[in-house]
């Protein structure tokens, strides 16, 4: 069975169609395989009783060939998208127990298509994290190790679970999120594909806010073939999202032609920062090389403000979370503490429900929102952003798609830099400035380091042009011929 788990999307899209296998079958194969998995904690809720009665409604669409485009794939949901009768926490105590009686729209998409749930995936408390270490139900362990020692490492955050899902082969493919690098650097640990399209693209209705201008729904994958699959179900425009955008939805598996002669590539200097580990660079330099030999042009471009991307970031988003947490009061829904009277009620539940770096951010964005320093901090990000997507504009002028490090490390251990939220931070240093700006980015697992962990590229493109982002990531993909695999010591 495990062999039926060894497919990719696309691979196992087109023999579900030629009845080759069943969606029974494959279906069978991720629950086993799930099963098998619980020590990585990437589910926190196994769905396998509706997964085969999924799976056998496709088989009967099929049979009829009357299948969706992904008739019959099993996908794992990030708990952030909220699925009708079925238990949506956002891994957080304060949403314990909460069954929404709606489905997003993403996941709605994709069921219309026949896709088929496996369950719920562990994601950082309300998304908050770049590691998977401040979920309620704990961390999500990275498939991956370093050669010759048994440190358990993070799979990247917010969607740890989504990304160790993909690389652990215990699901064809996964949502996840995108606020400031959620999809793109769990991407980068775990060897994985991931791509955060434009901001409008996907729908977020339904989808557990954090910072609502910088949020984005996006697939994880173990190909760049499967992201432009997943990215033609998902998105789309939804009436009842305000910032969806209404354009057509390309068919973006047609985009991947192989072919980039001509197209120019931007190389920011900006991203070439402290303290990036020497084989990231090389790594850059590598795939620099492999564009060039595609026959991409390679120009150097200038983003002069990224380095203020963070420190932005880090007041937008935190102040768009105050503002949306302030709905989780125990009154209407999910974890209740009571307290001498509704005041203390709000403060006994909130201190109870939420975590420590979902209180940091509260704090903080409660703090540059309040009278005083909304001017001095809230305001002046703001303009840091336009200054940021205006720096993109014009770089743009001159290249179509931009290449850089996903990362500025590799895959770090669990419990490393918990107590340190700055070195945290940074790990989204090279991610955020799309989000800021709105653009689309993609992760392609390009590299080894050298204790054999693996090590991704960036490309971010231009607003709503995934298509030369993704023919762009295709030939960056197979120029890199990564083939690597995490030995799967958690069936032992």
């Amino acid at each position: 069975m495990t062999e039926l788990t060894k497919l990719n999307l696309a691979e196992a899209r087109d023999k579900l169609v030629a009845k080759e296998i069943t969606a029974q079958e494959l279906t069978q194969a991720y629950v086993s395989a799930i099963e098998a998995a619980r020590p990585l904690n990437a589910y926190v809720l196994e769905t396998a009783d509706k997964a085969i009665e999924m799976a056998k409604a496709s088989d009967a669409r099929l049979q009829k060939g009357e299948g969706g485009a992904l008739e019959g794939v099993p996908l794992g949901i990030k708990d952030l998208f909220c699925t009708k009768d079925v238990r949506t926490t956002a891994c957080s105590h304060i949403l314990d127990g909460y069954v929404p009686a709606y489905e997003s729209t993403v996941t709605a998409n994709l069921w219309a298509d026949g896709a088929v749930l496996l369950g719920k995936l562990n994601n950082d408390e309300f998304a908050m994290g770049s590691s998977n270490e401040t979920s309620y139900e704990g961390a999500v362990v990275n498939p991956w190790r370093r050669e010759g020692d048994d440190t358990q490492l993070v799979p990247g955050g917010s969607s740890g679970g989504s990304s160790a899902a993909v690389a652990a082969e215990i699901a064809l493919a996964t949502t996840a999120t995108d606020t400031g690098g959620s999809i793109r650097q769990p991407a980068a640990f775990t060897g994985t594909v991931g791509l955060k399209p434009t901001y409008g693209r996907c729908s977020r209705w339904g989808v557990v806010a954090f910072a609502s201008s910088l949020d984005q729904p996006g697939p994880i994958t173990r190909t760049v073939r499967d992201a432009a699959v997943m990215l033609k179900s998902m998105a789309g425009f939804d009436p009842k999202d305000t910032t969806s955008v209404d354009a057509p939805v390309p068919d973006y598996e047609t985009a991947l032609t192989g072919d980039i002669r001509g197209l120019k590539v931007g190389i920011p200097k900006e991203y070439r920062v402290d303290g990036m580990a020497a084989e990231i660079d090389s790594l850059w330099q590598q795939g620099i090389d492999w564009l060039k030999q595609a026959g991409a042009e390679i120009v150097d471009v200038s983003l002069p403000h990224t380095k203020y991307a963070l420190p932005a970031y880090y007041i937008v988003a935190p102040a768009e979370a105050s503002s949306n947490l302030a709905r989780y009061d125990g009154v209407r829904y999910g974890l209740r503490v009571d307290g001498e009277n509704i005041s203390d009620m709000y403060e006994q539940t909130r201190a109870a429900g939420f975590g420590d770096e979902v209180k940091r951010r509260v704090m903080v964005g409660t703090y540059v929102l309040s009278a005083g320093y909304y001017d001095a901090y809230y305001i002046k990000a703001q303009k840091v952003r336009t200054l940021i997507a205006q720096d993109f504009a014009q770089a743009y002028e001159k290249c179509d798609v931009l290449l850089t490090p996903t990362t500025p490390t590799p895959a770090f251990g669990i419990g490393e830099k918990l107590d340190d939220p700055l070195s945290m931070y940074l790990n989204d240093v090279f991610t955020v400035p799309a989000n800021l700006a709105g653009l689309p980015g993609i992760s392609v697992p390009a590299g080894l380091s050298a204790n054999g962990l693996p090590l991704g590229l960036q490309l971010i493109g231009k607003t709503f042009d995934e298509e030369t982002l993704l023919r762009a990531a295709g030939v960056l993909e197979e120029a890199a011929a990564f083939t690597a695999a995490p030995e799967a010591w958690w069936r032992a």
